[in-house]
């Protein structure tokens, strides 16, 4: 996932569409023989995903090309307003609605990167956590 996705994802379950998402990255890799050619910067209008701040916080010019180069492998995404978090497993969000999403599948992922979550999320996390094991 490239951190610049940031910029575009929101909870879908929440009134407010819990914008910003939160980033834990627990595995990135750098492609270093991508060269972006970035004419224009910002690429991202509200949100600067690499750097974690809104664009108009950001006090020095984005980091476009560096960001472009990077993909996140591994993490979760969360929404601090419902609770929810979303796996991002082989560079890919898997941001499904929760009737769609497998509840085995979800406890392996929060037991391979434990040591990694924060506990709001393994034991709280919507739809499915370790405490409730669901």
């Amino acid at each position: 996932m490239k951190y610049r996705l940031l910029n575009f994802l929101a909870c879908p379950y929440c009134k407010d569409k819990g914008f910003p998402l939160k980033l834990l990255v627990f595995e990135e890799k750098v492609y270093e023989e991508r060269r972006p050619e970035v004419e224009k910067k910002p690429l991202c209008d509200l949100y600067c995903g690499l750097k974690r701040k809104f664009v108009k916080e950001l006090e020095e010019e984005p980091p476009c090309e560096q960001c472009l180069k990077i993909e996140v492998v591994a993490g979760i995404l969360h929404c601090p307003s419902c609770g929810r978090w979303y796996p991002i497993i082989d560079e890919i969000p898997r941001m499904l609605p929760d009737k769609y999403r497998k509840a085995r599948e979800d406890l392996d992922f929060l037991e391979r990167y434990r040591d990694k979550i924060p506990p709001e999320i393994l034991y709280e996390g919507k739809p499915h956590n370790l405490k409730s094991g669901k």
